[in-house]
C-alpha cells in the first residue's frame, strides 16, 4: 500500500506520543524511507510540526465534540482527529472536505469501525468552528495566552514573570514560526560574498546573515546535502544564533582548546575553522554514539585539528592538562529552539529547569579548573532562561574571585549588541532575530 503525506504525518505523531521519539529524527527518518514528492515533503513535514506544536490548542478545539474524553481513545484515532483538525484551523489552502475525506479513508484502512466515528467528530467540529472561542484575555490571560500560542501554562507564566507579559507572548508567537535554513562558510575554503555569488548562479535565493559574518540564510527549503558547496566541505548547516558562540571564544591559530560537550560538532569545526585549522581542539562528549558525528562532519569539512572523545567532562578534564580556551556549551532546558523541536514544550515540567541549573552549576565550577591563567571560557546553552543562563554566570563569579566578566561586544556584529546583558554576556531571543534563543557568556582567568 503506498503510503499518502497523511499516513506518514499520522505514523510520526504516534512514534513521537507512544515511543518518545524526537519530532525532528522521527520525520526525517520516515520522510528517507518514504516515496513522497517533494511537495507532498513539504506536507507532511508541515502537518508533523504544526500539529505537535499546536498540541494543546488543537486538543481544546476537538473536545466539545467529543462524548468519549480524548485520552482515552486509541492513540492513532487521537492523532488522526488532531492532524485534521490542524489542517481545517490552521491551513486554509487545503479544502475542509478534502481534509476530512483524506481523514476518514485512513480511518477506514486502519480501522474501518471507526471511520464513522472519526467522520462524525470532524464535522461536528467543523460545523461548530465559527462559535469555538478561547478564553477570554481579560479574565485569564495565563489560559488565553497558552492556547491562543499553543504552551503549557507554566512556561507561559514562567517567562511573563521572567520577561513581562508582552515579551512573553512575543516569545510564544515566535517559537511557532517555521525555522529559516541557514548556511555556515568554511572559512578555510570560501568566503562568504564567493558562496553567496555561487548560489545565486544556482538559481538559489540567499542572503546575508545580519547576526554572524559567516551566516547564508536560504529563501526556501532544499536538500542541503545536494549542494556542490555543501558536498565539497566548503559549508555546512547551523543556525546564526549558534556560531555566535565559537566567535565569542576567538581562538587563535595554535592554541589548545576544549570543547567539553561537543555533539553534535557544529561549535567544534567552526572552532578549527576560526584557528585556519592550526593547533589542537579536544572534542568531547559524554555520548559514545555521537562521536561519529562529530568525525563526520570534521572530516567533509575537511579539518585535521580536532581529536575526538567519548567520556564526561568531568572524569576528562582532570587529565587532560590546562587549555588556552574552554567552550562549555552546557546541557540545558533547550527552550530556545522550540520551533525546531516543538515536541520540547510538552516533554517538561517546571522541575526540570532548576535541575539542569544545578548541573549546569557543576560542570561550569569543574571545567574552569582546567583553564590557564590569562585563558577565555565560553559558558553557553540553547535556552531563554534566567535560571540557567546569567544566573549561572553570576554565581560562578561571585564564588570564583579568579574569573572576571570579559566584554563580549568586540567579538560580536553591532547589531545584536542590545542583547548584551552585565557586558560579558548576550541573551538572544527568538523574537529578536528570527533565530535560535541562545546564551553566551566570555570569561577570562586572571
Amino acid at each position: 500500500m503506498v503510503q499518502t503525506a497523511r499516513d506518514i504525518a499520522l505514523d510520526v505523531l504516534l512514534a513521537i506520543e507512544e515511543r518518545g521519539a524526537y519530532s525532528n529524527l522521527a520525520l526525517t527518518t520516515a520522510l528517507r524511507r518514504s516515496r513522497l514528492s517533494a511537495r507532498d515533503v513539504g506536507l507532511t513535514t508541515e502537518i508533523v510540526y504544526g500539529t505537535v506544536g499546536r498540541l494543546n490548542t488543537l486538543d481544546y478545539y476537538l473536545t466539545p465534540a467529543l462524548k468519549t474524553p480524548l485520552h482515552k481513545l486509541e492513540p492513532w484515532v487521537r492523532n488522526l482527529l488532531r492532524l485534521t483538525v490542524y489542517q481545517l484551523f490552521y491551513l486554509e489552502r487545503i479544502p475542509s472536505f478534502a481534509a476530512i475525506n483524506e481523514a476518514v479513508e485512513i480511518a477506514k484502512r486502519r480501522g474501518r469501525k471507526a471511520s464513522g466515528f472519526v467522520n462524525g467528530v470532524l464535522r461536528g467540529t467543523l460545523r461548530n468552528k465559527e462559535a469555538l472561542k478561547l478564553p477570554a484575555k481579560e479574565k485569564n490571560w495565563t489560559r488565553h495566552t497558552a492556547l491562543l500560542h499553543s504552551h503549557p501554562e507554566w512556561m507561559v507564566q514562567v517567562w511573563a514573570e521572567a520577561f513581562g507579559r508582552e515579551e512573553a507572548e512575543r516569545l510564544c508567537e515566535a517559537n511557532n514560526d517555521r525555522p529559516a535554513l541557514c548556511l555556515r562558510v568554511n572559512s578555510n575554503r570560501v568566503t562568504r560574498d564567493e558562496l553567496l555569488a555561487e548560489l545565486t548562479e544556482q538559481g538559489i535565493t540567499a542572503h546575508p546573515s545580519s547576526v554572524s559574518p559567516y551566516g547564508i540564510m536560504l529563501q526556501e527549503g532544499l536538500d542541503v546535502a545536494q549542494l556542490p558547496a555543501f558536498k565539497e566541505g566548503r559549508c555546512t548547516v547551523q543556525d546564526e544564533s549558534s556560531m555566535l558562540v565559537a566567535q565569542a571564544l576567538d581562538p587563535k591559530p595554535g592554541e589548545r582548546i576544549l570543547d567539553c560537550c561537543a555533539a553534535p560538532g557544529g561549535k567544534t569545526t567552526h572552532i578549527a575553522e576560526l584557528m585556519g585549522d592550526t593547533g589542537d581542539v579536544l572534542a568531547v562528549d559524554v555520548h559514545a554514539h555521537k562521536i561519529e558525528l562529530i568525525e563526520n562532519v570534521m572530516n567533509r569539512l575537511g579539518l585535521a585539528s580536532i581529536s575526538t572523545r567519548a567520556g564526561d567532562i568531568r572524569d576528562v578534564v582532570g587529565e587532560a592538562g590546562k587549555f588556552d580556551r574552554i567552550l562549555l556549551d552546557a546541557p540545558c532546558s533547550g527552550l530556545g529552539v522550540i520551533k525546531r523541536k516543538p515536541d520540547l514544550k510538552w516533554r517538561k515540567v517546571p522541575g526540570d529547569i532548576s535541575e539542569i541549573a544545578e548541573l549546569q552549576r557543576e560542570l561550569l565550577n569543574t571545567v574552569s579548573q582546567a583553564l590557564r591563567p590569562g585563558g577565555v571560557l565560553v559558558y553557553s546553552t540553547c535556552t531563554v532562561m534566567p535560571e540557567e543562563n546569567i544566573d549561572v554566570v553570576r554565581a560562578f563569579l561571585a564564588e570564583h574571585p579568579d574569573f572576571e566578566a570579559d566584554p563580549i561586544a568586540p567579538y560580536l556584529m553591532e547589531g545584536v549588541h542590545g542583547a548584551i546583558q552585565d557586558d560579558c554576556a548576550v541573551q538572544l531571543m527568538p523574537q529578536q532575530f528570527g533565530s535560535d534563543g541562545f546564551f553566551i557568556a566570555r570569561l577570562r582567568r586572571k
